[in-house]
C-alpha cells in the first residue's frame, strides 16, 4: 500500500470485540472517506482522515493523528503516534460494540448480566491486545504550520487471528464472531460512509 437508551460497559466492550471480528473477515470495496482538510501537497490520507478500508491490500483500520509543534520533535512525533493510535482504537471500539450488542441480542444473554461481564471481561482483553500490535506506517510534517501527521494501521487478519487464538473466549462467541464478521463489518462499513 503506498502512504504519501444507555447500555453497559460489559455491551459495549462485546460490541468492540464483534466489530474486530467482523472487520477482519470481511470483504468488498474500497471505503472512500471525503475529505475535509484540504491541505495542498500532504499525502491523500492526511486528507481522507481516520477511516476503515477493505481493498486490494486487505482490511484495514487507519488512524490519523496530528501534533502540533512542541519544541521538541520527538515528543511531537511521538504524540501524533499516540493519537493516530487512539484514532484505531476508537474504531475498534466502535466495531466490537456492535458485535456485542448482535452477540447479546442473538443469544439472549443481555438479560443475565453474570454472562454479559464474563464477554465484556473476554473482549477488553482482546481489545487490549490487538491495539497493541497496531503500528505507525507513516508520517508527514507540514511544512507551512510545522503540524506533524502519524497514521496508524491496524490489519484485521491480525485481529481475527488474535479472537480465534485468545484461549480465555468463551467458544460460542468465538463461534458467533467467525460466522457473523464479515456482516458485522459490511454494517459497520457503511455507517462509517
Amino acid at each position: 500500500m503506498k502512504i504519501a437508551g444507555t447500555q453497559g460497559p460489559s455491551i459495549r466492550i462485546l460490541a468492540a470485540a464483534a466489530l474486530t471480528l467482523a472487520l477482519a473477515a470481511c470483504g468488498g470495496g474500497k471505503t472512500v472517506v471525503e475529505s475535509d482538510l484540504g491541505i495542498k501537497g500532504a499525502p491523500d490520507w492526511v486528507n481522507k482522515g481516520t477511516a476503515v478500508l477493505n481493498d486490494k491490500d486487505g482490511r484495514l483500520f487507519h488512524g490519523v493523528g496530528s501534533s502540533s509543534a512542541l519544541g521538541d520533535e520527538a515528543l511531537q512525533r511521538s504524540t501524533a503516534d499516540d493519537r493516530a493510535r487512539a484514532e484505531v482504537g476508537r474504531m475498534l471500539s466502535t466495531y466490537l460494540d456492535v458485535v456485542g450488542n448482535d452477540y447479546t441480542a442473538a443469544t439472549g444473554t443481555g438479560s443475565n448480566a453474570s454472562a454479559d461481564q464474563a464477554v465484556s471481561r473476554q473482549i477488553k482483553a482482546v481489545t487490549k491486545v490487538n491495539l497493541a500490535g497496531s503500528k505507525i506506517i507513516g508520517r508527514w510534517k507540514d511544512s507551512k504550520t510545522n503540524t506533524i501527521y502519524s497514521i496508524a494501521e491496524l490489519d484485521l487478519k491480525q485481529v481475527k487471528s488474535t479472537l480465534e487464538n485468545a484461549a480465555s473466549m468463551n467458544e460460542d462467541l468465538r463461534r458467533y464472531v467467525g460466522r457473523n464478521a464479515e456482516n458485522i463489518f459490511d454494517k459497520v462499513s457503511k455507517e462509517a460512509k
